[in-house]
Formats: C-alpha cells, sequence, structure tokens
C-alpha cells in the first residue's frame, strides 16, 4: 500500500508487515532522494496526508510516511498500560523513568524501514515526538541522515519546551475514553486547545479523528511511547555532535510544546537554523 492521490499510481513497497517491522507506506521512484515522514506522540501516518504526499512526489521526491510502534498499523509492545502518575512523579523529580524501550529503540525502528526500502540515507522530518525520533537518528545513525528538520519539537531538557500552562499539561496526561464519539470528541477539542491563532476547522479536524479512530485506537500505546520520551532525557549534549544540516521549526503560538523547544534545539545542532512560524499552535496536520 502507498500514499496516492487521485492522479499518481499506488506502490506496494508498505504492504502489511511481519510482527517487528514499522508498518509504512512509500510513494514515487527508488531512484529519487528519499523523504522520511515520521509522525508525532500517538499520532499515525494519516497526519501526513495524501495530498500532502502527493505535491512532494510532483516535486521529486520518494515519500515514506510511518506509523511509529504502538500506533496506527504497527506493532504494539507487550509491556502493558504504563502508570502515567506514576511516570509524572518520575518526571517532575527527576529520577529514572520505568519504560518498555526509548527514542533510541524508535530510531532503530525507522532504520529497519529504511532497510527493508533499500534506501541507504534520508532527508528525515519528524513533527513533536517524531522530531525526536529524528534527533535520535541523526545522533546514532548520522551516516543514513542527509539532511533533518525537526518540527514543533525539543531537546528533551527539563527547562525548555514545557507546556504553557496547567491545563495543556493535564490534557497530554490524560487518556482518552473509549467510546468513539467521546474519543473523537476528546481528541478534536485537544487538538483546538493546542491550535494556533488561525480559524480552526472544527468538522475538518472531526473528520481526521475519526478517520484516525477507526483506523487504530491505541492509547495504552500513546502511554509507552510518552513513558518512552521520558526515560530518553535531554539529548542536548548529544546533539552538539550532529553535522547533519538541519531546519528546526516552530509555531509561535505552540502551547504544547513552547517555542523555546525549537529554539534550543537549534541552538544544541551547530549550524541549525531555526525558523518560527508566526501564528501556529502544535499543529498535526501542518499548514
Amino acid at each position: 500500500m502507498a500514499c496516492w492521490s487521485i492522479s499518481t499510481p499506488r506502490l506496494t513497497e508498505g504492504a502489511p508487515n511481519p510482527p517487528g517491522r514499522l508498518y509504512h507506506e512509500a510513494l514515487g521512484s527508488p531512484v529519487r532522494p528519499a523523504l522520511l515522514l515520521i509522525p508525532g506522540l500517538g499520532r499515525q501516518l494519516l497526519d501526513w496526508d495524501d495530498a500532502f504526499c502527493a505535491d512532494l512526489t510532483t516535486a521529486g521526491w520518494r515519500v515514506v510516511r510511518l506509523d511509529n510502534r504502538d500506533a496506527g498499523l504497527s506493532p504494539r509492545s507487550e509491556a502493558g498500560k504504563i502508570d502515567l502518575p506514576a511516570l509524572l512523579d518520575s518526571m517532575r523529580a527527576g529520577t529514572p523513568a520505568a519504560a518498555p524501550y526509548t527514542l533510541r529503540d524508535m530510531a532503530e525502528d525507522t532504520v529497519g524501514v529504511m532497510d527493508v526500502l533499500d534506501i541507504a540515507a534520508a532527508h528525515v522530518v519528524g513533527t513533536s515526538m517524531g522530531g525526536m525520533v529524528g534527533q535520535t537518528m541523526a545522533v546514532e545513525h548520522p551516516e543514513r541522515v542527509r539532511s533533518l528538520v525537526s518540527i514543533m519539537s525539543t531537546t528533551g531538557a527539563s527547562d525548555v519546551g514545557q507546556p504553557a500552562d496547567r491545563q495543556i499539561a493535564a490534557r497530554l496526561w490524560t487518556a482518552p475514553p473509549a467510546d468513539r464519539e467521546a474519543a473523537v470528541s476528546h481528541s478534536v477539542e485537544g487538538r483546538r486547545m493546542i491550535h494556533g491563532t488561525a480559524p480552526f476547522d472544527r468538522a475538518g479536524v472531526e473528520r481526521e479523528e475519526r478517520a484516525a479512530y477507526d483506523r487504530a485506537f491505541t492509547p495504552a500505546g500513546t502511554g509507552r511511547q510518552l513513558a518512552a520520551v521520558v526515560a530518553s532525557g535531554d539529548r542536548t549534549a548529544e546533539l552538539a555532535g550532529v553535522r547533519t544540516p538541519t531546519l528546526v521549526i516552530h509555531g509561535t503560538q505552540d502551547p504544547l510544546i513552547t517555542p523555546s523547544g525549537g529554539r534550543a534545539t537549534a541552538h544544541a545542532v551547530p549550524g541549525a537554523r531555526f525558523l518560527g512560524i508566526e501564528g501556529m499552535g502544535h499543529e498535526f496536520r501542518l499548514p
């Protein structure tokens, strides 16, 4: 299966995966430069919508979008539910957090997708947690990352990128209800809260969240991903050794990962460029 628009042919590189392999979809000729798209916490490859992918292929890219482990159609961890209050206590106390895997493991997953598709090196784009996975790839596998775009993400340092207020922070640590309509309403309201100053398309967001729920509803997996983020800690020192060309993009009105997280990322990576998008919040579907 591949991401496609009505006018673009479908490929079969991302067919359903065996256990242990991330679900992924590819579009475009294998001879083109590869652009790897990594979604954020609890999100799915649907956030990189068909029209967006089609535009990128028209521009000459081979586009690969994927579901991180514990999300979408990718394999689930068997570790069970995370004790979110205990995880939050660990984070506040600065003590080591227990997690079934880390961002390093998630980076290895993504490199594994590149191996399956015979991609020696890719331009890596990640949003939010996906940006953290991309940063970790640039640290651990610099030869596989031709360039990095880290969007609305942060370094993992505790003094930058923190939510703007307690209400936003509480949303991050609250699991959605299981009922379909209640879960969709929960997701829509959450996206409204972290939206920027542009008009909020509630009807469009409702359609997107219903599609996401129907494709895969994995709140326990989101908790495990959150544990991975917390357990992975601060990447600032490691990022100082990155030589990959890096662009850091952040919305000026992001209340979930505030812009200080993006600025810290750009400051940590030598030669990185910071691009602030006026009025943009924490947008899962990029404007």
